[in-house]
């Protein structure tokens, strides 16, 4: 259970547009992270523009997005972002179910990633673990990304740890709908 209440969008109306713009990009859903986040509207908003940047207007392709965000969850023990994110959100961006589960197990040694994926996948487990990952483990990335890329996986790799943070942190459960 929550730990904090979840915003009822009937009894508030004066964040009917704040709402209808989340909605708008969420199927027509207010999800409950957002339900807990609108106790703070300017939070919910910058909340929702990070997000959406991060999954709209970078140039780090889906399945890249998903390897990470599901490794992410997975360090974490966040049930809500694996529950969000595994099986369809990975299925549409191509990662297959031996994928998510390696992602939530060992992938270390895993034929399922290429070197390009297991690049990625080391300097999501150094920057959630010890947060600056040695020069071992970011040398690979520059034969994979430019450093645009670099730079826009860092900050999903730090946006979902946040996530997955706050979350865990508030109880906050995976919508039935999603």
């Amino acid at each position: 259970m929550a730990r904090v209440s979840l915003i009822e969008e009937e009894d508030h109306p004066e964040l009917a547009p704040l709402i209808a713009r989340i909605k708008g990009r969420r199927r027509g859903l207010l999800l409950n992270l957002y339900r807990m986040l609108l106790h703070s509207p300017p939070v919910a908003e910058k909340w929702f523009d990070q997000n959406n940047a991060i999954r709209w207007e970078t140039q780090i392709d889906g399945k890249i997005r998903e390897i990470a965000i599901i490794r992410i969850g997975a360090l974490n023990r966040a049930e809500y972002v694996l529950k969000a994110h595994v099986p369809k959100m990975a299925l549409d961006e191509g990662v297959t179910l031996a994928q998510c589960d390696a992602l939530m197990a060992d992938w270390r040694g895993s034929p399922l990633f290429d070197a390009r994926e297991q690049a990625v996948l080391a300097y999501v487990d150094a920057v959630t673990k010890e947060i600056r990952a040695p020069d071992a483990v970011f040398e690979p990335l520059r034969r994979h990304f430019s450093e645009r890329q670099i730079v826009e996986l860092t900050a999903l790799i730090g946006t979902y740890n946040m996530h997955s943070r706050v979350l865990e942190a508030l109880q906050i459960e995976r919508d039935e709908k999603m």
